[in-house]
């Protein structure tokens, strides 16, 4: 790819990307570059990745192709405020945020800007994030393939229509918290049986990032996976039917709810 990647923002997701596109060489280090407010980031990410970083965000949306506003949410409209004068037409927008929709994007800008609208995941910071994609009207397919190719060098991507956005916070952005809540507990169950933590948690780690594998390398459904596991009058099922009897499904499904309410309230302008 020979465009020019820009990060408007260097923090820990932006570094995450940064350094899967480079591990991956989709692109060169110095084809991208970033900006960042502290002296102290700025002179980290340059000695860690190689690449050009300022504190110059006008020069940054100005060179860039594809450039990615990696900043909090709250600062959005102050940011494209500050940099759309330096944006054209051609420019394509990557939003990395909850609840930053393309009208909103649109409308700050005030003309026909290029957007994609992103939700990645931390995950992305060990090479197997799940990023989510939705681009506006304006971008090309050969411009969605492009920064699909970028995404995917830091873990999978798909693309989906807008209304499924908010879904999509629940079930991939924020759904890695939970997972890790259930590791810590299956590791502070097998402790107070007496098996040492660090050894808890490898272990738990490891059979959900199996059992996980399973289900993506195998395409055989979550449920047959789980009923292979259980043999009749066996230790599995004597779980599985607890797991049943408090509520683990429901617990599950009323929190992704909850997720995906609280994301609707953003994108609908809540606090």
């Amino acid at each position: 790819m020979s465009k020019k990647i820009g990060f408007l923002g260097c923090g820990q997701m932006g570094q995450a990307m940064i350094q899967g596109m480079i591990d991956s060489r989709v692109v060169e280090p110095e084809q991208i570059s970033a900006t960042a407010l502290t002296d102290e980031t700025i002179d980290f990410v340059a000695d860690e990745y190689g690449i050009f970083i300022s504190n110059d965000n006008k020069k940054l949306a100005a060179s860039s192709d594809i450039l990615f506003l990696a900043v909090k949410p709250y600062i959005y409209e102050g940011v494209i405020q500050e940099i759309k004068s330096s944006v054209t037409e051609d420019t394509v927008i990557v939003t990395v945020a909850a609840g930053i929709t393309l009208e909103k994007v649109k409308n700050s800008f005030d003309f026909n800007v290029k957007v994609i609208r992103a939700m990645p995941n931390t995950p992305s910071l060990v090479g197997a994030g799940m990023s989510v994609l939705c681009p506006n009207d304006f971008i090309t397919e050969e411009e969605l393939s492009s920064v699909k190719e970028l995404f995917e060098s830091f873990g999978e991507s798909e693309v989906v229509g807008e209304h499924l956005m908010d879904t999509v916070t629940a079930v991939s952005g924020s759904s890695p918290a939970y997972v890790y809540m259930f590791i810590e507990a299956m590791a502070d169950a097998a402790v107070q049986q007496g098996l040492p933590r660090e050894k808890a948690y490898k272990m738990a780690a490891q059979s959900v990032q199996g059992a996980a594998k399973m289900v993506l390398e195998t395409g055989i459904h979550p449920g047959e996976l789980k009923d292979t596991v259980c043999t009749p009058g066996g230790t599995t099922i004597e779980a599985v039917n607890m797991l049943e009897q408090t509520g683990l499904r429901s617990s599950v499904i009323q929190a992704m709810n909850a997720c995906t309410l609280r994301a609707k309230e953003l994108s609908n302008g809540g606090k």
